[in-house]
């Protein structure tokens, strides 16, 4: 899965690891009951909802989607704790690499196991990556019932906030 990614990031969105859907199109985020689109629009990230074909629009925001662990699964739940430790530390290279203002992984259970910091909450972290602030937001998967889709706008308009915008 390709990231969508650039210079001067704003922010980078990180996911846990493509669905299949995502997989097979290519597109991250692809499932249509996935609330990443809606809920970066309705924060106010972006001036109207973008499908997910148009992902590359996203640099013209200063902003890019990159996941924690690459290989596709059709849960998170799939995953394994090595799978995620080892994607917590090519996230941190490509962090370096690409020097975001922030870092938003989406999902703090899939945070929690890629940097090993067990009472990590949703919001901002004490945690950088050289000069890259980090922040957890929650997971916007549709199986997420904890979060409606205004709550979950809502966590995304406080790092939008943050990150001046």
């Amino acid at each position: 899965m390709p990231d969508v990614i650039g210079d001067g990031l704003r922010v980078l969105f990180c996911g846990i690891n493509p669905g299949l859907m995502s997989a097979e199109t290519g597109h991250h985020f692809a499932r249509p009951g996935n609330r990443f689109w809606p809920a970066l629009h309705q924060s106010g990230f972006t001036p109207r909802q973008l499908q997910p074909v148009e992902q590359q629009e996203l640099l013209t925001y200063r902003l890019g989607i990159t996941n924690v662990v690459d290989r596709p699964s059709a849960k998170a739940a799939e995953l394994t704790r090595a799978e995620f430790v080892a994607g917590g530390e090519n996230l941190v290279k490509k962090v370096l690499d690409v020097q975001p203002e922030w870092l938003a992984v989406l999902g703090v259970t899939a945070y929690r196991d890629a940097f090993g910091e067990r009472t990590a909450a949703v919001g901002k972290q004490d945690r950088t990556i050289g000069a890259t602030q980090v922040w957890i937001l929650p997971n916007p998967s549709g199986l997420n019932a904890h979060y409606t889709l205004p709550k979950l706008a809502a966590a995304f308009a406080e790092l939008r906030l943050a990150a001046g915008n």
